[in-house]
């Protein structure tokens, strides 16, 4: 049966073309994970905050190697898209930003993203968001980026709010975590361009 539309990202957009590292204010730069950032995220999935907020725990350093290796093949398939946030002069990790559910077809993604301990309370998040968000409004194509967080999550929804993710409104009971089952905020931020993606090189 055929789509009486186009895609708005064709399959292929993103495989077989590396990672782009993309730069950040403040010194910030995205790139593409590396084996040796096995045991710096290991040590972010100790913090009891992430506990909080995240569904799942590393139980070792290889596990989070295991992670890293998840990531590279989600983008070689085009499911997800995963970026360390690191320091552009030191390179210390900082965090990570990500498109999840990527459906290219839709050209649609949610956007998440976490920080290590020392590096909350500076921007760091709301930068890279805004950097990720720019690559994959302005230079992928994608049209419509979600940002869903726990409605008790107030920091992330700062972050939302300072990125422009406008909030749409309250899922309620949407997502479970260790304490139980959460309202989740919706934002989104909708891409300005009607055309077809820009061709990526």
């Amino acid at each position: 049966m055929p789509f009486l539309i186009s895609p708005v990202l064709t399959a292929g957009t993103l495989a077989g073309r590396p990672q782009p590292a993309l730069p950040a204010d403040g010194g910030l730069l995205l790139r593409s994970w590396r084996a040796g950032d096995a045991l710096a995220v290991y040590e972010v999935f100790q913090d009891p905050v992430m506990h909080q907020w995240h569904a799942r725990a590393a139980d070792s350093v290889d596990e989070a190697g295991d992670w890293i290796r998840e990531w590279h093949q989600a983008w070689d398939d085009e499911r997800e898209a995963h970026w360390a946030v690191a320091d552009a002069g030191s390179d210390a990790l900082l965090g990570r930003v990500a498109l999840r559910e990527m459906r290219l077809h839709d050209g649609t993604a949610e956007v998440a993203y976490w920080t290590v301990p020392a590096a909350r309370g500076r921007g760091v998040a709301a930068r890279a968001t805004t950097a990720l968000t720019r690559w994959a409004l302005d230079v992928a194509g994608f049209h419509r980026l979600e940002l869903l967080h726990a409605v008790r999550n107030e920091a992330s929804c700062r972050v939302a709010t300072r990125t422009g993710f406008a909030l749409e409104g309250t899922k309620r009971s949407a997502v479970l975590q260790p304490d139980g089952w959460h309202d989740m905020h919706l934002h989104a931020r909708v891409g300005s361009r009607t055309g077809p993606s820009l061709v990526i090189t």
